[in-house]
């Protein structure tokens, strides 16, 4: 079939938007209409040609929510008609991984996917003859997808699917950072570093848990503001002193846990350093640029400060987005103050000025 995608023909260029063709599902592959996609930086980040294991020419995007159409042979989780986010981070429900609570990274298809194929080492686009490589396993900057089965979390059809997109990455990982890999404890001191996407939605997973304080740092008023929306009780101004202050209004002691949302290895060090002498935990949600190293002293390690990393915020996504997406439609989580702009496809460039102007926390493209 012939769809519209946004294209990444070359490193440093903007996306062209272009017909191009789409092959119908293999085996354990679902065809879905996109009806919504959020603009995230992975994106970005891919298409300025700084990350090292970016390619092209391929078709980004990957927050995406949409209708399934079609359904390949073997698929049984997902039928046509179904409601579903997109998963860059899949879920086979089999693998060594996936059985273990305490990870969610899947095995099961990560050389395929990093290569831009599906789990047969071939792709389903295609750009006069040529195969365009699928992006991070989802392409969803297109009109219509082909993805593994088990990438797909099929979700409650009440949810709005231009906000059931932000599950599909951003949120997750900030809610998910605070429920699923800190683990946050109910009378607890929380410290969320940076109020981006991931950020608060580091906060609202602190609120969710029942922590007592919750302190968010950045440099924006407006964020910040955004960020007692969703349950901080303190709000501050990031600077050198950060550290410090944290130390003062926690006794010298330091926050139970803190989160790092920047992808700046000098933020992170400030988060690693002010997690409580004892237990505290320090996680890491940014993503750090090429050769980038964390200068972490040995001393803070040994009194009893954790460091952690974590990946989509430690989401099983197929179980865990669709509950998470429930919450939210129970009224857990406030989503409006996350869509900034709703954009077009023709429009997706004008998403990454957007967030590099840092105006808004997120833009959304809608598929008509």
């Amino acid at each position: 079939m012939k769809i519209r995608a946004a294209v990444l023909e070359e490193f440093g260029k903007p996306l062209v938007v272009r017909e191009v063709d789409l092959a119908e599902p293999k085996a354990g592959e679902v065809l879905v209409r996109l009806v919504a996609c959020g603009v995230c930086h992975t994106d970005m980040y891919t298409a300025s040609g700084v990350d090292p294991s970016g390619y092209a020419p391929t078709v980004l995007g990957h927050e995406g929510a949409g209708v399934v159409e079609a359904i390949g042979e073997g698929v049984s989780s997902v039928a046509v008609g179904d409601h579903v986010v997109t998963l860059f981070s899949p879920q086979c429900r089999e693998c060594i991984h996936c059985l273990d609570p305490r990870t969610n990274i899947c095995l099961a298809i990560r050389e395929q996917q990093g290569e831009g194929y599906l789990p047969d080492g071939t792709t389903r686009l295609s750009l006069d003859g040529e195969p365009l490589r699928h992006f991070m396993g989802t392409s969803t900057f297109a009109e219509y997808t082909v993805m593994p089965e088990i990438a797909l979390a099929n979700i409650s059809k009440e949810a709005p699917l231009d906000h059931a997109c932000l599950f599909a990455c951003g949120l997750s990982t900030g809610i998910g950072a605070a429920i699923y890999t800190a683990k946050v404890e109910p009378g607890t001191t929380c410290v969320v570093f940076g109020a981006g996407m991931v950020g608060l939605g580091a906060v609202a997973g602190a609120r969710i848990q029942g922590a007592e304080r919750i302190i968010c740092v950045d440099l924006s008023d407006e964020r910040l503001e955004l960020a007692r929306g969703q349950g901080a009780t303190d709000t501050w101004t990031a600077g050198p002193d950060t550290v410090e202050r944290i130390l003062e209004e926690t006794g010298g002691f330091g926050a139970d846990y803190t989160f790092e949302a920047t992808g700046l290895v000098s933020v992170m060090q400030q988060a690693a350093e002010s997690a409580r002498m004892g237990w505290g935990l320090c996680t890491v949600a940014g993503v750090a640029g090429k050769g980038e190293t964390l200068d972490v002293i040995p001393r803070w390690l040994i009194t009893g400060r954790r460091v952690c990393g974590s990946s989509f915020g430690g989401v099983k996504g197929r179980d865990q987005v669709p509950a998470l997406i429930d919450r939210y439609l129970e009224g857990e989580i406030d989503l409006d103050p996350f869509i900034s702009h709703s954009l077009s496809l023709d429009e997706v460039n004008r998403g990454f000025e957007l967030m590099e102007a840092q105006d808004g926390i997120r833009s959304v493209i809608a598929f008509s």
